[in-house]
């Protein structure tokens, strides 16, 4: 779930011109540089197109991405943005999002891309730098003025580790442009004016969208399936995908049972190893944990084919796998009865069912439909939108409720942003996660909802899905 669970976390202070002998990695919360865009993009009317360009997009930023994925990303978000009547705060976001530093592996600035970028509307932009990475060598060991030391189209760049957005020089590591900065300096990009994206006319020819995306996943941790050590699917048919998808996420999560921090492993390769997401840096596997009450597994895709790996829960996990018609639990090896479906009541009732959320004893935040006000009683063909609307009605009462409210004991809620469970007359509250907020959140393969630690953007995204409006809480 994005849950959006904190990524990369930033694990060393910012420096100026850091010295060689250094080997510091300078992170960041990824998801951070797509988490506005995502929410112009819902507010568009972008749906379920949003959080999969967001996840494909904001992973282009780690340390092992090619030197041009992150323009590429750009033209792809340009190009949705476009196609929701030319958005411009999409498109205000998508300039300052391809100027956002990305993360280096050992405290030396990251190459620039040596292309054009497909849209007109990026032409001139290029990353900031860190300010804790060296401004005069680069990933390589290269120096300035070797090929993709100074940006595309230019002879020079000064200051050096600037942008057009901020031309002052580097930005503070592990901060983010979008909250450093309104002004994506289109005017100042290779003489681009600033005409307003609504009178831009849609591009017709863009960088393709990279193949591997998420559904409406926390987008700060899912990553792109291909990425991972087995190889893709052959091409199928939009009839069967969704079936093949659940399969292919069944055998991913069985090959990850055996791989270990010391497995072996291709550079840039993905996975989940132990519980955690795993990245594969200079041969050797570098993991971040998940979320508290949440383990890294492979979902299937629910728009197309393929696959992406997130930090969820074991619950919600099985349940999106069981969503495509596989059986046989996570990796394929539970029996089928092990893995049907229970209804509402009794999920509420089982601590491992759709738990987004724990509280301090380890009970789940699964919340029924009976427990909630009066509610629809929905058929099989339309529990979808009663879920949103049974979602929505609890995230409106939970904007009611404080600590001090009355309750009964094992009643589970969210409070401000926290999840919060009734024990001997008295609301209990865990914070959710950095980046995070509590909320009551829609099933998706049974009546019902859950009380989740989510990303705002991916809450809203997955009510809309239900076919209901009127955002979180019907308002």
């Amino acid at each position: 779930m994005l849950f959006s669970t904190v990524f990369l976390a930033l694990t060393a202070s910012a420096a100026h011109a850091a010295p060689l002998t250094l080997n510091k990695r300078i992170q960041q919360t990824i998801a951070d540089s797509t988490a506005k865009w995502e929410q112009a993009c819902l507010a568009a009317g972008g749906g379920l197109k949003c959080n999969p360009q967001s996840v494909t997009s904001f992973t282009t930023l780690l340390a092992a991405a090619g030197p041009c994925e992150q323009q590429d990303a750009a033209d792809s978000m340009i190009q949705l943005a476009q196609s929701l009547n030319n958005d411009p705060e999409m498109i205000r976001l998508t300039q300052i999002f391809a100027q956002q530093p990305r993360n280096t592996p050992n405290s030396v600035s990251v190459p620039y891309c040596q292309k054009a970028p497909a849209s007109p509307l990026l032409a001139g932009l290029f990353q900031c730098q860190f300010q804790g990475a060296s401004p005069t060598t680069f990933v390589g060991s290269l120096s300035v003025g070797a090929a993709g030391t100074v940006p595309f189209g230019l002879k020079s760049l000064s200051p050096l580790g600037s942008c057009k957005a901020n031309p002052s020089g580097p930005i503070a590591d592990g901060t983010q442009l979008v909250d450093l900065v309104q002004d994506p300096g289109v005017s100042s990009a290779n003489g681009i004016d600033s005409t307003p994206a609504s009178s831009v006319t849609p591009e017709t020819s863009v960088a393709a969208p990279a193949t591997s995306s998420s559904t409406p996943e926390t987008s700060s941790v899912a990553v792109p399936a291909t990425s991972t050590a087995v190889a893709p699917p052959a091409a199928i048919s939009t009839a069967d995908f969704h079936l093949q998808n659940g399969l292919d996420a069944q055998k991913l999560n069985a090959q990850f049972k055996s791989l270990t921090a010391t497995s072996s492993c291709t550079e840039g390769q993905q996975a989940c190893v132990g519980g955690s997401f795993a990245q594969c840096v200079s041969g050797s596997f570098v993991l971040t944990p998940c979320a508290a009450g949440t383990v890294c597994a492979a979902l299937p895709l629910v728009n197309k084919p393929g696959t992406s790996i997130t930090c969820d829960t074991t619950g919600d996990v099985a349940d999106r796998i069981a969503a495509t018609g596989a059986t046989g639990g996570v990796d394929g090896s539970a029996s089928a009865s092990s893995t049907s479906s229970t209804s509402s009541e009794e999920a509420a009732a089982d601590p491992d069912s759709d738990s987004d959320c724990e509280d301090e004893s380890g009970s789940s935040a699964e919340t029924a439909a009976t427990s909630t006000a009066a509610a629809p009683s929905p058929t099989a063909s339309d529990f979808h939108a009663a879920n949103g609307l049974q979602a929505q009605t609890l995230n409106a009462k939970f904007k009611t409720l404080t600590a001090s409210a009355t309750c009964t004991e094992g009643e589970q809620a969210c409070i401000g942003t926290s999840f919060a469970q009734c024990v001997s007359g008295s609301f209990v509250l865990t914070p959710c996660s950095g980046g995070l907020v509590c909320a009551a959140l829609p099933l998706v393969n049974k009546p019902g909802t859950s009380i989740a630690c989510d990303t705002l953007a991916d809450v809203q995204a997955r009510i809309s899905a239900s076919g209901v409006a009127g955002g979180i809480a019907g308002l």
